[in-house]
């Protein structure tokens, strides 16, 4: 059997190529800012199910952290669009929070499993002091548990002598939807090219 030999395919190229993102449907992220005031928060005491608690987390559970971090990130569709710069920024955060007594981490556990997590910033002037904030994993949520560790965190903040507490989340995420507006949380629009949250 006779093959004919290859020929090289020409394809006319333009001379130059305009691209806009718009036309890649690539939306920059937009975040928001929630504040709370916290000399109005209610003293409201709340009951976790057996085997769960919320403490304060030492730095034996940085690599379990670490992983309920990113498991909670990696699997939220929301975060996709940026998720290498969110997961530095995770890094970041939590790599202060075991070398800084400002910053302390709150984990919600169930038994000896961390399950859920959050990074407070005890800094008054700080522009955000949930960084970052209450994550659950993905099997743990709709029950209540982000609620709870949001409100450990207000109640924290507020112990620690600040009136004001702000939190950063992207205009789509959840906790913009249900969790940050709870406890009288403050929205605003914000600056999307100098931030990032959680």
């Amino acid at each position: 059997m006779f093959r004919q030999p290859h020929r090289p395919i020409q394809l006319s190229l333009p001379s130059k190529i305009d691209m806009k993102l718009d036309s890649l449907n690539m939306k920059p992220l937009s975040w928001v800012r929630f504040s709370w005031d916290l000399t109005k928060l209610p003293l409201v005491p709340f009951q976790l199910p057996d085997h769960y608690e919320i403490s304060r987390a030492g730095k034996d559970d940085d690599q379990e952290l670490r992983k309920v971090f990113s498991s909670s990130f990696l699997l939220d569709p929301i975060w996709n669009p940026a998720i290498g710069e969110v997961m530095r920024k995770v890094q970041s955060w939590l790599d202060r929070a075991f070398n800084s007594e400002n910053n302390p981490c709150l984990a919600l556990r169930h038994g000896s499993r961390i399950i859920g997590a959050t990074v407070l910033s005890l800094d008054p002037n700080a522009d955000n002091h949930l960084a970052p904030g209450p994550s659950v994993l993905m099997e743990y949520r709709n029950r209540g548990f982000g609620t709870r560790l949001l409100q450990s965190s207000l109640d924290l903040l507020r112990e620690a002598g600040l009136t004001r507490a702000t939190g950063i989340a992207r205009d789509v995420a959840l906790a913009t939807k249900f969790l940050y507006p709870k406890f009288d949380g403050r929205i605003e629009l914000i600056d999307n090219r100098t931030l990032l949250a959680a």
